[in-house]
Formats: structure tokens, sequence, C-alpha cells
């Protein structure tokens, strides 16, 4: 993420309400019918302030972190400002509800860079990445029933767990259009609500396991480039081939209709081995020009894909000493929200040139890609996968 100057210290109300600003929340607040009614210690829209700190000052208690919220006003105001007790704080939230930060997190958290910032664009394109994990939440009965457990070697799991997919500005790591569900929900199946938030101008990359002609057909409707993996044994026909060493093919939703030539989509397929190593890399792009997009480039592009997968190692290991998230009731809303985004006011730095040194070395009809390997996923989403032909070369 790099060195920034915002320490989650210093987020005091005054800070958040820069990043958050006080008339778009009573806004919200409006709308959803969630204002306060009347004068109270912790108002509907101190308590919005107050949950998004939660997510920064996750290793102390809840009064705590409203304690450090307040500091700055209870020391102009030591004797107006109290603190509230905890089932004043409890009662508070329940009156707000998670639609409120959903919300706010729709309207806030979107791709932010400027043209000048490192690794956020690809010539005329703003490069995202879909990705999804999931995350640990306190160990209740309501949240069990909400969300359950992942099956361990010895009976279950120790905590519930959430599931989510995300999309994630490469230059700036900001993490928008999260759509969270229960544990066994798939993530091809939360990947449909997410790509909702690609839009013209953007080039998303994600990994083979999302790949499948329904949802890269529903991915081509918000008119985004696409980049993604696809599985080494997937059987694709050389319609045309092109001087970079890509070619065209096309894909559809089943054999009869790969038999009757009918709804078929057009792609380009770029195919490549790193020196050294034995496994064959294939990417699928909606970018059919290749002079717009040379296989080359968009496989050194690719690369970049890691870094939704290092920023959510860093939400997840990394940033918080408690890893999991706080609430101890069962809510299908965004309560925590993931976010994060516009804390951080100024792009982290580019990734270091060391991480390309090992792709340097390409062998004359490839080009270099990641060399880590793909993590496997227990989703147990309706994925959908394109069926094998015999090879039409």
């Amino acid at each position: 993420m790099g060195q920034t100057a915002f320490l989650t210290s210093e987020a005091r109300l005054e800070v958040l309400e820069e990043a958050f600003p006080e008339e778009r929340i009573e806004t919200i607040l409006r709308e959803l019918g969630r204002q306060s009614v009347r004068v109270r210690k912790l108002p509907a829209t101190m308590m919005v302030y107050y949950i998004i700190a939660l997510g920064l000052f996750v290793s102390v208690g809840c009064r705590e972190v409203l304690r450090r919220l307040l500091e700055s006003s209870r020391w102009v105001w030591p004797s107006e400002v109290k603190l509230s007790t905890e089932t004043a704080i409890t009662k508070a939230r329940k009156r707000l509800g998670y639609e409120v930060i959903e919300r706010l997190y729709r309207e806030i958290a979107k791709p932010i860079a400027a043209r000048r910032s490192p690794g956020a664009f690809f010539r005329s394109w703003r490069v995202v990445s879909l990705d999804g994990s999931t995350l640990e939440v306190a160990d209740s009965d309501a949240n069990e029933k909400a969300f359950g457990r992942p099956g361990a070697s010895r009976g279950k799991s120790a905590y519930p767990q959430i599931r989510f997919v995300t999309l994630l500005e490469n230059g700036t790591h900001v993490l928008f259009g999260a759509v969270m569900d229960a544990f066994h929900v798939g993530e091809i199946t939360l990947a449909m609500k997410a790509l909702g938030r690609l839009k013209r101008g953007m080039l998303c990359l994600a990994d083979r396991n999302f790949f499948g002609y329904a949802l890269w057909k529903q991915a081509l409707t918000t008119r985004s480039a696409l980049l993604w993996r696809i599985k080494k044994n997937l059987i694709l026909p050389r319609l045309r081939e092109h001087n970079d060493g890509s070619f065209e093919s096309m894909i559809y939703p089943s054999l009869k209709d790969r038999r009757h030539k009918r709804n078929g989509i057009g792609v380009r397929v770029i195919e490549y081995h790193i020196h050294g190593f034995l496994d064959r890399y294939r990417l699928v792009t909606s970018i059919l020009d290749p002079s717009k997009a040379p296989a080359e480039e968009l496989a050194l592009l690719y690369a970049n894909r890691w870094t939704i997968e290092t920023s959510l190692g860093e939400i997840k290991e990394y940033l918080p000493k408690r890893k999991m998230v706080r609430c101890r009731r069962g809510s299908r809303g965004s309560d925590r929200a993931l976010i994060r985004a516009r804390t951080q006011r100024r792009p982290p730095k580019a990734p270091s040139t060391g991480f390309f040194s090992p792709l340097r070395t390409i062998v004359p009809t490839g080009v270099a890609c990641e060399t880590n390997s793909e993590n496997r996923r227990s989703a147990s989403g309706p994925e959908e996968v394109i069926p094998a032909q015999s090879n039409a070369r």
C-alpha cells in the first residue's frame, strides 16, 4: 500500500466528515426514513460516523471507539459531551440499520484515479480487477444461521463466514461495487451483481474461475473491455490468426449452439508460457483489434491482477488486529461494507519493478504474465462452463 500521511489514530469526527460529507449523510437518512426525530446523545448522523470508525479502530472495544471519535469535542466541552453506555450504542445501531451504510458506500466508494496515477490506466482504459474472498464474523447463533460456517477437517470452522465479491481500481486500491452474502453463495452468483458497477472505459481483469459464457455475456453489456484468464483444457478453434500471436475464436452457451453456430460471441485468445515454467497461460479478451492492445502488452498487464489479491490480504491479515467483522447479529447488509474508500487521500506508490524481474526472459512465441498459481475456490455457485470441442486447427 505504501506509506501515507493518514493514521487511524487521527480519525476524529472532523476527519471523517471531510471524507464523508455530513450533507450527503443527512440526505441518505431522509430518503431512507432513518433521520433522528428528537434530540439524542447518539443521533443518526453521529452513528454513521461511528460505524465507519468501527472499521478503523478494529482492535478496541465499541465504547472506546466512541471515545476516540469524540476526543477533540470532549476536550473543548468536557462537561457537555458524555460517553454513552454500550447498551445505548447497541440500540442506536439497531435504529440506524445497515441500509444507510450500504447506500453511503455505493455513493462514496468509486474509482478516483487521475490519468497520472501509476498503474491506473492501460492506454485509454481504466484498469480494474474482479475477485472474491471470505471474512469471519463473530461466533453467535444469529450469525451462524444467517451466514453459515465452512467445513473443516473435524466438524466445522470456529467462526461463521461471509463471502463477498468486489471490484478494485488497480491504481488506488479502492474497493468498489462489493457484494456480500452467506458463505454458501458462490462467487459466480455474487459476481453477477458486482459486474453492474463496470462502465465503459474500464478494462476488467479476472482469473480463470470466473470465466463462463453467461458471466462473460453479462459483463459485455456494460460496454467495458475484458481480459480474463481461462482454463488451459478449454479447446477453442483458431478462426483467424494475428501477427502478434493471438487468434480469434468463438464461445457458445452449449454444444447444441456450437453445432448450429448460433448465439456465439467472438473473443481473442492469447496463449503463452514463461521461460522456465511448463504451465501454459491462456487469456481471452473482448478487444478484438490487436493494434489497440497487442498480445504482449495484455499478458504483461494481466500480471497486475494480483493487486486485488494483495489488497484483500492487507484487509484480512495486515491491517486489523482483530480478523473478523464485529456484528453479532446476522444481517445481509454491508454493516462494515468494506468502506475504506477516500480515507486514504493519496494513491499508493507503484509496485516495485522487481515483481516483474522474473518475467523479462520469455520464449520467442510467448510473453510474460503472472508466475503465481491461482488459488482454488470452494464456492458452490452455478458457474457456466464452456463445453469442450474437437480441435479445429
